[in-house]
């Protein structure tokens, strides 16, 4: 049964945005049909434009989609990318889930398959906690939190992170290897079979 998929993120340089491409592309080749989107970007271009990096990929990337509720409420299953701010999930993703409610209210997200993934600077900067803060909007929406676990051979070759891909950029901000771009194409294929289980009752 295909299933469609919401690919949302946030990217300030590219690395979260290169995660969810190979997000989609994990889900396509499980048979979805994928929605790839952004959040909207809420930094001043004054703190954009001191980072060439970052005024660099908001260029790159501006004619992705800016997520909507429509997307939410199209798609059978979610797969949310954040940067670790602070252990926790970026304000610019925080706010577009925040203004869910009423979509929350009515019941949308109750069954709905749910993934996130993420990257820091180092494999111990608020990684797991960030993909935790993910998984607590998962709780409280009722969905169906579906984590890549160690079910491939991927996921340990790519830091070993059984909560969802998380890839340690380094101060240099190095783009995602091979490595860990396979471990996000499994974590899409992977929330793509669970949804369609999910919807073949």
């Amino acid at each position: 049964m295909s299933v469609n998929v919401a690919v949302i993120y946030y990217s300030s340089t590219g690395n979260i945005h290169s995660l969810a491409r190979a997000v989609q592309e994990g889900a396509e080749k499980g048979g979805a049909e994928v929605r790839f989107r952004r959040v909207p970007e809420l930094a001043p271009d004054s703190a954009i434009d001191a980072n060439p990096a970052w005024r660099e990929h908001v260029n790159a990337t501006a004619d992705v989609p800016e997520a909507s509720h429509d997307d939410l409420t199209w798609a059978d299953a979610y797969a949310f990318g954040t940067p670790v701010r602070f252990g926790t999930m970026a304000s610019q993703l925080k706010q577009f889930i925040d203004g869910t409610g009423p979509l929350w209210f009515n019941g949308e997200f109750a069954g709905k398959a749910f993934t996130g993934f993420t990257s820091a600077i180092n494999m111990h900067g608020g990684n797991e906690s960030t993909l935790l803060s993910l998984y607590h909007v998962a709780f409280h929406w009722g969905s169906v939190i579906v984590p890549p676990g160690y079910n491939d051979p991927s996921i340990p070759e790519a830091y070993g992170n059984p909560y969802g891909t998380a890839y340690p950029s380094g101060m240099n901000g190095d783009p995602a290897n091979e490595q860990v771009l396979a471990a996000a194409r499994f974590q899409g294929y992977n929330l793509a079979s669970v949804a369609a289980r999910l919807a073949d009752k």
